[in-house]
């Protein structure tokens, strides 16, 4: 399959740049796909954030290097891109619970972190529903906090976010700009991805009468998305992040499309009777070949 023959030659790439500067954008070029959204497809597929792995498989070379005996500290230190041995030491201590000197001693415990390879798994006990759709551009508004993407830090961040929201009234202020009652669902949009961090606004579609005052305003340009509904659920037992993990790690490995950067949206709404239901709806563009 073609999506395990772009991994596999990324992974190959970094595997042969342990002892160098590893370009994070020339490990997304070889998998067809941004930085950004290589790095977010690794994490979710690993369970590691990329520069996690990257640092685990150099400090498992630099354990196999000392154990030989003739190598000295700071040399190893250099190699793998520490600047000096005392954070080499630190982050070796860190890792393997023990000095880069006790390497070399009988018996000692040491950790190894083997190379990544990639393959797929072939499950078939959950399916998974969604639809392409295009939509037109629209505006929305509310108010935006700077998230972490790297491994579990969204998964943290944004449901923080969220409660300091509607602790302080952010919530029931956006709910009031938008002509919502008090119960009435917003939405939120996943934005402006720089590098390891993105913006996350929770808000709603811009009223026809436009705002005035505290909040930002967002233009959600048109464009093809895939979505997907996490189904029917209680209030407060949404499995948004689980849905999140699924799309990246299953569906985009093995569909026809390819994400693309721009907005993406986690719409909620109420379904009565005490019941909700969210989609993903992420930006998308068929793959060159299909």
């Amino acid at each position: 399959m073609d999506w395990l023959n772009r991994m596999h030659r990324a992974m190959e790439y970094i595997e042969t740049n342990l002892t160098e500067t590893i370009d994070y954008d020339q490990v997304a070029k070889i998998a067809c796909c941004s930085t950004y959204h290589f790095q977010r497809m690794f994490s979710f597929i690993t369970d590691v954030p990329l520069s996690e792995y990257i640092r685990r498989r150099r400090l498992t070379l630099a354990a196999f290097e000392l154990q030989k005996g003739s190598v000295k500290v700071i040399d190893v230190a250099l190699k793998y891109g520490y600047e000096s041995p005392e954070a080499f030491s630190r982050a070796f201590k860190k890792m393997h619970g023990i000095m880069p000197v006790s390497a070399r001693d009988k018996g000692v415990s040491l950790k190894a972190y083997p190379r990544l390879s990639f393959h797929i798994s072939i499950k078939g006990d959950v399916e998974m529903d969604y639809r392409i759709e295009d939509k037109q551009s629209f505006d929305m508004f509310g108010m935006s906090t700077t998230i972490h993407a790297e491994g579990d830090h969204p998964f943290i961040e944004i449901p923080a976010f969220w409660s300091r929201c509607i602790s302080d009234g952010t919530v029931d202020r956006i709910r009031s700009a938008a002509g919502l009652g008090d119960n009435g669902q917003i939405h939120a949009v996943l934005y402006n991805h720089q590098g390891n961090v993105f913006s996350y606004m929770i808000g709603y579609f811009m009223p026809q009468s436009g705002l005035t005052g505290e909040f930002e305003q967002l233009t959600i340009p048109q464009q093809t998305y895939a979505i997907f509904p996490t189904g029917l659920y209680p209030d407060g037992h949404s499995n948004i992040q689980e849905l999140w993990k699924r799309i990246w790690a299953e569906w985009f490995p093995t569909c026809n499309y390819e994400p693309l950067n721009g907005p993406e949206l986690e719409m909620t709404y109420s379904r009565g009777n005490n019941m909700y239901e969210m989609e993903v709806w992420i930006p998308v563009t068929k793959k060159a070949d299909q």
